[in-house]
């Protein structure tokens, strides 16, 4: 496999050979480092890199530089590499200049002069940009392959399961997609066999529960130990907060979640209000990070699982479980969270899961590509599917009881959506009937 590139450019030899050596002393394994003095000639190393089919990963600009500034050249290195991460390399008299970026430019970071020592002001700040990167980045797909049919129930909780856990998957329409035909006809799939997921060993499961598909996968869903200092009851960004902090004390902790870690903040395509994260960040990510913090502090984790039960006996607390035997705790943390509101009206309910989702934007935002999407609700959660849905449908309508969205959405993301001209909001609204055969075909709206 080819090693993705890290582009740097400065007008100034002596902090571009500095930068170079350090970022090569560490990264050089994993990545190439290309270093270049002038900004117009590292553009032109870029879309040379494009045309050998080459992965840039990470930009690092100085900002004054006597051909182009920084943030030029970044704008137009993220229009051949998109992806990649952007790194301001800047004095302290342009920081303005760099905070104006983080939002013209969704820069991902700002650097001050000087740097060193590296290991504390360089090397995580690069360390963790290239994780992103590395997580986002999809070369040749090889990974676990969905087969099934759109308006399946079945399909979308396994692709919303799979999303869910920070699962990569490649999804295989049988009606519109001729290599679902090919898979089907090698692996031998009956129609009434699908959904069927297809692991990179070739392990085929067809019409697979999410128990069966966690096991596969490596998910844990029985406890190792009999007793524990404390178990956390769910795994959104409370639990995982809790967690974090037992883990940390050195205490035996078990965190037990039923779906997938997150919480509804992990389903979140943007976060733009959470302290600490100046540009941003995805529901996955955050739950990503606050996984990898869990698990390096060793606690364990159990998903998909549920308690069924909670009793007393010997000044422990006893948890039945779904599946596994009972465990002894000293403390309970319940963080359950909330769950969506279901839409009691006539046929949403039974159309669940083919055409009517909850909360599901990330899983199903290539379904609805070029299509008139509904959103029914006007918070946060409402807002950030709008957003991220707009990028795929023609349509977004937001669909509101009140008049405006001003007493129950943050005024950031009102803001987004009022300067996106596909996303237009139905107040004073509700959704009367939701009407189809085997799949959601209209609403009704009054």
């Amino acid at each position: 496999m080819k090693l993705p590139f890290i582009i740097i450019t400065d007008d100034d030899t002596q902090v571009l050979r500095a930068i170079q050596r350090d970022v090569r002393n560490k990264f050089r394994e994993e990545y190439k480092v290309l270093a270049i003095e002038s900004a117009v000639e590292a553009l032109g190393a870029v879309k040379e890199l494009e045309l050998k089919n080459e992965t840039v990963a990470l930009f690092i600009s100085d900002q004054r530089m006597p051909e182009m500034e920084g943030t030029a050249f970044l704008d137009k290195a993220k229009d051949i590499f998109p992806d990649a991460k952007k790194v301001l390399l800047t004095a302290y008299s342009d920081i303005e200049a760099a905070i104006k970026a983080i939002n013209t430019l969704k820069l991902d970071y700002y650097l001050l002069k000087p740097w060193s020592p590296p290991e504390e002001k360089l090397y995580p700040v690069i360390t963790d940009l290239l994780e992103d990167w590395q997580n986002s980045f999809t070369p040749e797909f090889e990974g676990i392959k969905i087969i099934g049919y759109q308006w399946s129930p079945l399909s979308h909780r396994i692709k919303d399961f799979l999303t869910g856990n920070l699962i990569p998957y490649k999804w295989f329409d049988v009606e519109v997609n001729k290599e679902a035909a090919e898979l089907i006809n090698i692996h031998k799939i009956e129609t009434d066999e699908l959904p069927a997921v297809l692991f990179e060993d070739g392990a085929l499961l067809k019409s697979p529960t999410e128990i069966a598909i966690g096991e596969k996968i490596g998910l844990k869903s029985t406890a190792s130990q009999e007793l524990y200092d404390v178990v956390i009851i769910g795994a959104g960004p409370a639990g995982l907060a809790a967690a974090v902090y037992g883990g940390s004390e050195g205490l035996r902790t078990l965190m037990i979640e039923k779906k997938a870690p997150g919480g509804q903040a992990g389903t979140s395509s943007r976060i733009e209000n959470y302290l600490g994260f100046p540009s941003g960040l995805s529901g996955s990510d955050l739950t990503r990070r606050a996984l990898t913090q869990a698990l390096r502090f060793g606690v364990e984790i159990l998903s998909p699982c549920q308690v069924i039960d909670i009793n007393t006996k010997d000044n422990y607390k006893i948890l039945s479980l779904s599946n596994g035997p009972e465990i002894k705790t000293h403390t309970i943390i319940i963080s359950t969270g909330v769950d969506y509101r279901t839409l009691d009206v006539k046929g949403i309910n039974e159309l669940s899961g083919a055409g009517v989702y909850y909360g599901s934007a990330t899983a199903e935002a290539h379904s609805c590509k070029d299509k008139n999407v509904f959103i029914v609700g006007g918070g946060n959660s409402a807002g950030q599917a709008a957003m991220y849905l707009s990028g795929f449908a023609k349509n977004v309508f937001i669909v509101i009881r009140k008049s405006s969205l001003d007493s129950t959405m943050s005024r950031y993301l009102i803001d987004q959506i009022n300067i996106t001209n596909n996303i237009s909001i139905m107040a004073n609204s509700v959704v009367a009937e939701g009407i189809g055969k085997n799949r959601l075909e209209c609403i009704t709206i009054k």
